[in-house]
This record gives structure tokens, sequence and C-alpha cells, in this order.
């Protein structure tokens, strides 16, 4: 398999991990490496998550719903793992969000301290208690340019598909953004057989099979319309076959979450030997981990 490369980051192979409940340990991470992994996405840091939402993950025959928000984990937890991945030079990306752009941009700079190389700003998640129903191009601008201004680390942008993303993604770039990745959690529900009332009270995020489909579509929308900056595919990947397809319509590379809830390391294994025998050497999409922030759009 092909090298790969983003955010400046040098990986062995396409396939990351990407953030959630299984990246919220250091253990997990280590061992994600060791078994496959180009990289891994932390779980969110947050210096001030929501306390006391009830937030759980439920199965679906077609993905999961999770209510689920940031790591509950200090700040200065996170800071000590990150220095630890740094000096072992572990291809790790620190997934941030913070309640302002401003503590976004100051959690930014700790980070960096750290020696950790790369960052990906989960300002997207849609559970929290208010929900996060008017993601905007302005939100999205204040929150990427505060951030760039405080640290020279790559920085990928993590977004939801849906309306307006074309607008979201130039604000994005406009604001500093290094990547993008394609796509965050959707809103989603299901009803309970039991009591016909909607399963974890509400709409949250959905990941899983039936999301892949609107990723792809995004992603080669936005190459068409001339967006050249690097795109992490994220969303319903759980083969080799899945990972090659984002390749094809022109992600730098693809993210897994969901389908390592089964068998963790073992799927992850398996996607990462599928994706090899998929790829070979030529089928990998252009690495533009350098390419100019002022892309069309």
């Amino acid at each position: 398999m092909p090298d790969a490369s983003i955010l400046g980051l040098p990986l062995a192979n396409p396939v990351i991990v990407g953030s959630g409940l299984l990246t919220d340990q250091e253990r997990n991470i280590r061992r994600l490496i060791e078994r496959g992994a180009g990289a891994v996405v932390t779980k969110t840091i947050h210096p001030n998550p929501p306390q006391g939402l009830d937030e759980r993950i439920i199965r679906l025959p077609v993905g999961m719903l999770n209510s689920t928000t940031y790591s509950k984990r200090s700040v200065n937890h996170w800071l000590s793992v990150l220095s630890s991945f740094a000096d072992d030079r572990l291809p790790v990306i620190a997934s941030l969000h913070a309640d302002t752009p401003a503590e976004l941009a100051a959690l930014a700079k700790d980070v960096e301290t750290t020696g950790c190389q790369a960052l990906e700003l989960g300002i997207s998640c849609l559970n929290e208690e208010e929900g996060l129903e008017d993601d905007n191009p302005d939100r999205v601008y204040a929150y990427t340019s505060e951030t760039r201004g405080r640290t020279v680390l790559p920085l990928s942008v993590k977004l939801a598909v849906g309306e307006g993303l074309q607008d979201r993604v130039r604000a994005a770039i406009a604001g500093g953004a290094d990547a993008i990745t394609l796509s965050d959690t959707i809103g989603g529900a299901a009803v309970s057989p039991a009591t016909g009332q909607l399963e974890l009270n509400g709409v949250f995020g959905y990941s899983g099979p039936g999301l892949k489909p609107l990723v792809l579509a995004a992603v080669w929308q936005l190459r068409k319309r001339g967006v050249e900056l690097p795109l992490m595919g994220c969303g319903g990947v759980s083969s080799g076959r899945d990972v090659a397809d984002y390749l094809s319509v022109g992600a730098n590379v693809a993210q897994v979450y969901s389908a390592l809830h089964t068998d963790m390391y073992e799927t992850l294994e398996r996607i990462v030997a599928e994706t090899r025998d998929l790829t070979g050497s030529s089928a990998t999409a252009p690495l533009l981990t350098e390419t100019p922030r002022e892309a069309a759009i």
C-alpha cells in the first residue's frame, strides 16, 4: 500500500480512526496504531464539556445513534497524554472544541506546546443540550480563523453534510483551514417498539452506512467545484471497498469509526488489509497537503 499523508503527518496507510468514545483512552489509541491505523483522532477535547446529559449509544440495523458529546477527561490529562504521543512520534490528531472561538484558540495553543502535530476542529457536534441548529458560515469562520490566529499547527475543520455545506466549506477555507473532514454525524432518530417514543428522547447524531452515499456525493461535488484542499472522507466505512470508494471520488484519506464498535482491533486490521489489496500502488487520490487555502469552490 502506498504511503499517504494528511495535515503534514506521514501515514502508513489512508485509514484513519475517527474521533469518538473508542478514542477517549490512551491505551486504545496506542493499540489502534499498533494494529494498523494510519492515524487516530482523539475523542474531542473540551475545556468545559456538558455535564449531566444522558449520553448513550443505540445500535441500529443501519448504523448507530449516539447522544454523546465530548471527552470528560480534563484538558490537563489530555495535554499529558498528547505529550506522550508526541514523544513516541505517534500519528495522533487532537480533536478540539470549546464554547467560544477564543476558548478554542487558547486550547489549540496549549495543545501546540505538547508537540502534537495536527488538529481537527470538532465544531459541528449536534448533541449538546441546545443542539446545533444553526451551523452557519459565520460561525465556522469565527472558530476557524480565531484558532488559526493562535496556532501554526495544521488543522482540519470537521463539518456535517447538509444544507449550506459549500458556504461552510468556503468559510473554513477563508478562516485558514488546511483540510476539511466530511462528515460529522447528521440528525437521526429511531422509534422504540416498546414505547412508541423516540429512542434517546430526541434527534441525535446518526452514523453508519446510510451516511456514505451522502458524503461521497459531497466530496465529489466539492472536487468538481474546484476545492483542492485535502479532504478526509468520514461516514459508513466498514470495509476496504468503502475506503477505496472515498479515494476514488477525491478524498485523500478515509476515517473509520462506527464499524469499530464491533471487534474493534480485528475490524480495523481487516479494513486496512482490504484497503491494501484494493488500492495497490496507484489508486490513492493525489495528496494535496500543501494546497493553497484560497482554492475555488
